[in-house]
Protein backbone atom coordinates (compact mmCIF):
# COMPACT_ATOMS: atom_id res chain seq x y z
CA UNK A 1 0.00 0.00 0.00
CA UNK A 2 1.50 3.33 -0.94
CA UNK A 3 1.30 6.56 1.03
CA UNK A 4 -1.03 8.23 -1.50
CA UNK A 5 -3.59 5.41 -1.24
CA UNK A 6 -3.37 5.42 2.55
CA UNK A 7 -3.93 9.20 2.71
CA UNK A 8 -6.88 9.03 0.28
CA UNK A 9 -8.46 6.13 2.18
CA UNK A 10 -8.18 7.95 5.50
CA UNK A 11 -9.70 11.05 3.93
CA UNK A 12 -12.61 9.03 2.57
CA UNK A 13 -13.19 7.41 5.96
CA UNK A 14 -13.19 10.78 7.67
CA UNK A 15 -15.67 12.16 5.17
CA UNK A 16 -17.97 9.16 5.61
CA UNK A 17 -17.61 8.17 1.96
CA UNK A 18 -15.99 4.73 2.26
CA UNK A 19 -18.41 2.00 1.28
CA UNK A 20 -16.02 -0.72 0.26
CA UNK A 21 -17.16 -1.07 -3.38
CA UNK A 22 -14.11 -1.89 -5.41
CA UNK A 23 -13.51 -0.65 -8.93
CA UNK A 24 -13.52 -4.12 -10.45
CA UNK A 25 -15.54 -5.46 -13.33
CA UNK A 26 -19.07 -6.30 -12.31
CA UNK A 27 -19.86 -9.97 -12.19
CA UNK A 28 -22.65 -11.29 -14.36
CA UNK A 29 -25.72 -12.24 -12.38
CA UNK A 30 -29.00 -13.86 -13.40
CA UNK A 31 -30.88 -10.63 -12.56
CA UNK A 32 -29.27 -7.39 -13.66
CA UNK A 33 -30.51 -3.82 -13.54
CA UNK A 34 -29.06 -0.49 -14.53
CA UNK A 35 -27.87 1.83 -11.81
CA UNK A 36 -30.90 4.03 -12.47
CA UNK A 37 -33.24 1.05 -12.05
CA UNK A 38 -31.61 0.11 -8.73
CA UNK A 39 -31.85 3.70 -7.50
CA UNK A 40 -35.53 3.88 -8.46
CA UNK A 41 -36.47 0.72 -6.56
CA UNK A 42 -34.33 1.17 -3.42
CA UNK A 43 -34.18 3.79 -0.70
CA UNK A 44 -30.89 5.65 -0.34
CA UNK A 45 -29.86 3.45 2.60
CA UNK A 46 -30.79 0.25 0.74
CA UNK A 47 -28.89 1.40 -2.35
CA UNK A 48 -25.78 2.31 -0.34
CA UNK A 49 -25.70 -1.08 1.37
CA UNK A 50 -26.84 -3.35 -1.45
CA UNK A 51 -25.13 -1.73 -4.44
CA UNK A 52 -22.15 0.07 -2.83
CA UNK A 53 -21.23 -2.45 -0.09
CA UNK A 54 -22.16 -0.07 2.69
CA UNK A 55 -23.10 -1.07 6.22
CA UNK A 56 -26.17 0.03 8.15
CA UNK A 57 -25.79 1.29 11.71
CA UNK A 58 -25.82 -1.49 14.31
CA UNK A 59 -29.12 -1.99 16.19
CA UNK A 60 -31.00 0.02 13.50
CA UNK A 61 -32.81 -2.89 11.82
CA UNK A 62 -36.03 -4.27 13.29
CA UNK A 63 -35.03 -7.62 11.75
CA UNK A 64 -32.22 -7.91 14.30
CA UNK A 65 -34.75 -8.82 17.03
CA UNK A 66 -37.23 -10.65 14.80
CA UNK A 67 -37.47 -14.32 15.78
CA UNK A 68 -40.75 -15.24 14.10
CA UNK A 69 -40.86 -18.36 11.93
CA UNK A 70 -40.31 -17.61 8.25
CA UNK A 71 -37.76 -16.95 5.55
CA UNK A 72 -35.52 -13.97 4.84
CA UNK A 73 -35.42 -12.98 1.17
CA UNK A 74 -33.19 -10.70 -0.89
CA UNK A 75 -34.72 -7.23 -1.15
CA UNK A 76 -33.23 -6.88 -4.62
CA UNK A 77 -34.73 -9.97 -6.29
CA UNK A 78 -36.86 -11.84 -3.71
CA UNK A 79 -34.63 -14.93 -3.67
CA UNK A 80 -35.04 -16.90 -0.39
CA UNK A 81 -31.70 -16.60 1.43
CA UNK A 82 -31.96 -17.58 5.10
CA UNK A 83 -34.33 -19.67 7.25
CA UNK A 84 -35.48 -18.27 10.58
CA UNK A 85 -34.40 -21.59 12.20
CA UNK A 86 -30.77 -20.58 11.51
CA UNK A 87 -31.08 -17.09 13.03
CA UNK A 88 -29.60 -16.27 16.42
CA UNK A 89 -28.82 -13.24 18.59
CA UNK A 90 -25.13 -12.50 18.07
CA UNK A 91 -25.45 -9.34 20.20
CA UNK A 92 -23.67 -7.41 17.45
CA UNK A 93 -26.67 -5.31 16.37
CA UNK A 94 -27.15 -6.98 13.00
CA UNK A 95 -29.33 -9.95 12.00
CA UNK A 96 -27.10 -13.03 12.26
CA UNK A 97 -27.43 -16.58 10.95
CA UNK A 98 -25.36 -19.76 11.21
CA UNK A 99 -25.87 -20.62 7.54
CA UNK A 100 -27.69 -19.63 4.37
CA UNK A 101 -30.13 -21.71 2.38
CA UNK A 102 -28.35 -24.04 -0.08
CA UNK A 103 -27.14 -22.20 -3.20
CA UNK A 104 -28.58 -18.85 -2.08
CA UNK A 105 -25.48 -16.74 -1.61
CA UNK A 106 -22.14 -16.08 -3.22
CA UNK A 107 -18.99 -15.01 -1.42
CA UNK A 108 -15.81 -13.15 -2.20
CA UNK A 109 -12.84 -11.80 -0.33
CA UNK A 110 -13.28 -8.26 0.96
CA UNK A 111 -10.09 -6.34 1.77
CA UNK A 112 -11.72 -2.96 2.41
CA UNK A 113 -11.05 -0.94 5.56
CA UNK A 114 -7.63 -2.56 5.94
CA UNK A 115 -9.14 -5.93 6.91
CA UNK A 116 -9.55 -9.31 5.26
CA UNK A 117 -13.15 -10.57 5.48
CA UNK A 118 -15.55 -12.77 3.54
CA UNK A 119 -18.33 -10.77 1.93
CA UNK A 120 -21.62 -12.48 1.11
CA UNK A 121 -24.00 -11.38 -1.61
CA UNK A 122 -27.18 -12.66 -3.26
CA UNK A 123 -26.10 -15.20 -5.87
CA UNK A 124 -28.94 -14.14 -8.20
CA UNK A 125 -28.67 -10.32 -8.29
CA UNK A 126 -25.34 -9.65 -6.57
CA UNK A 127 -26.77 -7.44 -3.82
CA UNK A 128 -24.40 -7.03 -0.88
CA UNK A 129 -25.79 -8.71 2.24
CA UNK A 130 -22.98 -8.52 4.79
CA UNK A 131 -20.02 -10.60 5.93
CA UNK A 132 -19.30 -14.09 7.23
CA UNK A 133 -17.11 -14.55 10.31
CA UNK A 134 -15.70 -17.65 12.00
CA UNK A 135 -17.02 -16.81 15.48
CA UNK A 136 -20.55 -18.23 15.31
CA UNK A 137 -22.22 -20.98 17.32
CA UNK A 138 -22.53 -24.68 16.50
CA UNK A 139 -23.25 -26.41 14.26
CA UNK A 140 -21.35 -24.34 11.66
CA UNK A 141 -19.17 -22.02 13.76
CA UNK A 142 -20.07 -19.28 11.25
CA UNK A 143 -21.75 -15.92 11.80
CA UNK A 144 -23.45 -14.54 8.71
CA UNK A 145 -23.68 -10.93 9.89
CA UNK A 146 -26.19 -9.22 7.60
CA UNK A 147 -27.60 -5.79 6.91
CA UNK A 148 -31.33 -5.80 7.60
CA UNK A 149 -31.99 -3.32 4.77
CA UNK A 150 -30.84 -6.03 2.31
CA UNK A 151 -33.52 -8.43 3.52
CA UNK A 152 -37.27 -8.93 3.38
CA UNK A 153 -38.88 -11.19 5.99
CA UNK A 154 -41.72 -13.45 4.90
CA UNK A 155 -43.58 -15.17 7.77
CA UNK A 156 -44.22 -18.91 7.56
Amino acid sequence: MNRRFFTAALGALGAGLWTGRRAEAAATFEITRTDAEWRAMLSEAEYTVMRRDGTERPFSSPLDKNYAAGTYHCRGCDLPLYASADKYDSKTGWPSFTQSLPGAIGTKEDRSLFMRRTECHCRRCGSHLGHIFNDGPAPTGKRHCLNGVSLLFKPA
